[in-house]
């Protein structure tokens, strides 16, 4: 039972809060006075179409008056006035009620405003759209990631944490922790907010002593691993302030390293450090090889409605995800489909003279049979000025020889899926396309099998 003064304390509190809406500077005062105009002059343009009994009485007021006029004829058409009366007071109760929404959403939301519509459309229509897994790491994940976020938000990106380079590699070197880059690089790809929180998570500091080839992004990561005590939990944090659609998880929290083999028997240790001009990988494996992935990696995809295996460096950033025991073994599970999605040019001293069928090859030879249904092999020419660019680098485009593909037992996929830019990169919206066409057809089918079961 509440004592008086606690009750008169919940009122006085209460009472505040409301009050605050007129507060000056709130800007919704204005737009609710504008809704108050609309609907007196709705109701009013209402009195005059259908008679004053239904209105309060200053409606009937408003349209004993104009009527009186009009029967005077000093106005004709008294019936059309009612009605454009009535419209020019629905439309401010519209522009209001719009304004209002917008002033509130902007302190609210992380997202421009005018998104609001693309929002609850993806929160609400998307929501029915297929659980999505992806595995790699790299800028050819985050490139398709921004086209897949336009077809699902149900989507759980799985990335490596086998990075020793550059910032990330400096951040786990010095602090103990995963390496932040490919985290970072796929919550801005999935992030649903202002284009300047995407630059500030990117951006990197090419001055300062200890700062200079630091990327705030991970700065950001490795300051809220500190604060929370969890690396999971920090990547959570992040998504948060991004607007994530969907989640990012590492594909394991253990400390690995990953290391290679070359066909003349040396090897490598450091994933910097494997791809090497003039020597060809034999197999890449992680140090300790029994590390454990997080439930919620396992649990994405037994419970998802498609696996998709990169873009991405083959042997650096697709394959370390697969060298976990247990995720190797549930992609192989799973009966949903199984997507690889092969890169568009050779990588110098990791994948020269590679063909679309050795890149399968590779992923079959390190995890074995089961591990995917589909390739996607892009089919478009590049430009001969990216041709030769690329070329000085060591870089050819990937043969696309779909029927040694489908003698490896992969359905190939051949399509026009990369972008006309500057560089010679997957179109994240075409790329998108082709996979949720795959998904879509593969899902009724399923649907169909189970139906004629049934009979």
């Amino acid at each position: 039972m509440l004592s008086i003064e606690e009750y008169y304390n919940g009122f006085e509190s209460s009472w505040r809060r409301f009050c605050k809406w007129f507060y000056p500077g709130m800007r919704v005062k204005r737009w609710i006075l504008l809704m108050v105009l609309g609907g007196m002059l709705a109701a009013g343009g209402g009195a005059i179409l259908i008679g004053p009994e239904p209105v309060i009485a200053l409606g009937r007021t408003i349209s004993n008056y104009l009527r009186a006029i009009g029967q005077s004829n000093k106005i004709p058409l008294i019936q059309e006035l009612g009605a454009a009366v009535a419209v020019l007071g629905i439309v401010l109760i519209c522009l209001g009620f719009r304004q209002v929404i917008r002033s509130l959403i902007q302190d609210i939301l992380p997202a421009d405003p005018r998104d609001l519509p693309e929002i609850i459309f993806y929160k609400r229509g998307l929501g029915r759209e297929p659980a999505v897994v992806v595995i790699g790491g790299g800028t050819g994940l985050s490139t398709m990631l921004r086209g897949l976020k336009l077809k699902t938000d149900r989507i759980t990106a799985i990335v490596t944490v086998a990075d020793d380079g550059g910032s990330s590699g400096r951040i786990r070197s010095e602090l103990g922790i995963p390496p932040p880059g490919d985290i970072r690089n796929t919550l801005v790809a999935l992030a649903n907010t202002e284009p300047l929180m995407e630059q500030l998570f990117q951006y990197r500091f090419d001055w300062g002593e200890g700062l200079e080839g630091h990327s705030f992004g991970n700065l950001f990561i490795a300051a809220m691993t500190d604060i929370t005590g969890d690396f999971e939990e920090a990547i959570r944090t992040s998504s948060q302030v991004l607007a994530v659609r969907g989640q990012v998880l590492p594909s394991t929290l253990n400390s690995v390293t990953l290391r290679a083999e070359y066909d003349d028997g040396s090897t490598t240790t450091g994933e910097s450090l494997i791809p090497q001009p003039g020597k060809q990988i034999r197999r890449v494996f992680l140090e300790p090889e029994n590390c454990q992935p997080l439930e919620e990696v396992i649990a994405a995809i037994d419970n998802a409605d498609a696996v998709i295996l990169g873009p991405g460096s083959l042997y650096t950033s697709v394959l370390p995800n697969l060298l976990v025991p247990e995720i190797r073994e549930a992609v192989r599970r799973s009966t949903v489909p199984k997507i690889y999605i092969c890169n568009v040019m050779t990588q110098p001293g990791e994948t020269d003279g590679y063909k679309a069928s050795h890149h399968v090859e590779a992923l079959l030879s390190h995890v074995g049979p089961g591990l995917i249904d589909y390739v996607i092999i892009n089919t478009a020419a590049v430009p001969h000025h990216l041709l030769e660019r690329y070329r000085q680098q060591g870089a050819v485009p990937v043969e696309p020889d779909t029927e040694a593909v489908a003698v490896l037992g992969v359905t190939p996929i051949a399509a026009e899926v990369i972008s006309m830019t500057n560089l010679v990169r997957h179109d994240p919206e075409k790329l998108a396309e082709v996979i949720s066409q795959i998904v879509s057809e593969r899902t009724s089918a399923g649907k169909l099998g189970k139906l004629v079961k049934q009979l």
